[in-house]
């Protein structure tokens, strides 16, 4: 689903709030904002855990191999709750992993984890608290989902190495700006910051390319 019906509009309402972005913007070109719809919560966040700090080769095999356990591959909560440790960490589970794949499952099943359906009436903030409080599952983890499985069109994820550097070269900064400074400095995005966000994606990426 896309985060705006025009993304070329969106694009020409954050250049009349900074001129060096919307430059920035026209040099990079435009592009699809496309937020890839998801089945649901839990086994998108399961991936998420399962992915963090691994290549994604070495994620992508221990994630097929978990799924191998279930029944048709049915990646459920109360099934996660059901199989053995030992399969678990047999498919290449770290123990902090299948801990927090487990918090996971039982916070699925006593509703901390939104359903799909009521995620996407639930504002950001909330969608933050409410996930954050499951084990493994950070911040940055919930912004990513906001913005490429919600299509969420205000969320900068400040934390993020790649959004600092991209701000950085925008700027001509010699420093990246720290997350707080971040936040501060891109005030004037809003109510548009994930797509800016993207165009500063694009500009680290690029730098890194050259």
């Amino acid at each position: 689903m896309p985060l705006f019906s025009d993304p070329q509009q969106a694009i020409a309402e954050i250049s009349k709030a900074d001129r060096k972005l919307g430059k920035a913007m026209r040099r990079l070109g435009s592009f699809e904002l496309d937020a890839t719809s998801m089945r649901n919560p839990f086994q998108h966040l399961a991936r998420a855990i399962i992915y963090h700090q691994l290549s994604g080769k070495a994620a992508g095999t221990i994630f097929s191999r978990v799924k191998d356990l279930f029944p048709r591959k049915h990646f459920k909560p109360q099934i996660v709750l059901d199989v053995p440790e030992e399969g678990l960490r047999g498919a290449g589970l770290s123990r902090n992993k299948l801990a927090a794949i487990r918090d996971l499952a039982v916070k699925t099943l006593d509703g901390t984890v939104p359903t799909l359906v009521k995620l996407k009436s639930m504002a950001d903030a909330e969608i933050i608290e409410r996930l954050v409080q499951v084990r493994g599952i950070g911040p940055w983890t919930v912004e990513m989902l906001l913005i490429f499985r919600l299509g969420r069109p205000d969320v900068l994820p400040n934390t993020d190495l790649s959004i600092r550097k991209g701000y950085r070269i925008l700027e001509g900064r010699e420093e990246m700006p720290t997350p707080k400074e971040l936040r501060t400095l891109t005030e004037h995005w809003r109510p548009l910051r994930s797509v800016a966000s993207c165009y500063l994606y694009r500009l680290a990426d690029k730098e890194g390319a050259g």
